[in-house]
């Protein structure tokens, strides 16, 4: 599988708010960086992190583009409410294993009625 092919999968599952499937996707030892907060560090903590972030909003991926150069794929992408960003994956062996992903967190919080931090 393409590290492009990998990320529509990522997803799709993304979209169904299914934390298994997407904890599926990443190695072991995978960190997933959304620069708006701290790194996650573990496929065990990336489950939980989704887990976590799909109770607390209604979240949907809309692809913009995908980008592929050797084993990296980028990820342009939008959500119904106006927020865009983008994500970074290293794919080795059909898994992630690091993730970056840039975006307006002060703009999602506000958008989904969540609790600014101070």
């Amino acid at each position: 599988m393409t590290p492009s092919e990998l990320v529509k999968r990522w997803v799709a599952a993304f979209n169904e708010g299914d934390a298994d499937k997407m904890a599926s996707f990443y190695a072991e030892n995978a960190i997933n960086h959304q620069v708006a907060n701290l790194p996650v560090e573990g496929k065990k903590a990336i489950h939980a992190m989704f887990s976590n972030e799909f109770a607390n909003a209604e979240m949907v991926c809309i692809v913009e583009n995908i980008f592929e150069d050797g084993d990296w794929a980028i990820l342009e992408w939008k959500d119904p409410i106006g927020i865009r960003g983008c994500g970074f994956f290293n794919v080795k062996n059909n898994l992630i294993v690091f993730q970056r992903g840039y975006w307006d967190k002060l703009s999602f919080l506000r958008a989904h009625d969540l609790p600014i931090p101070d």
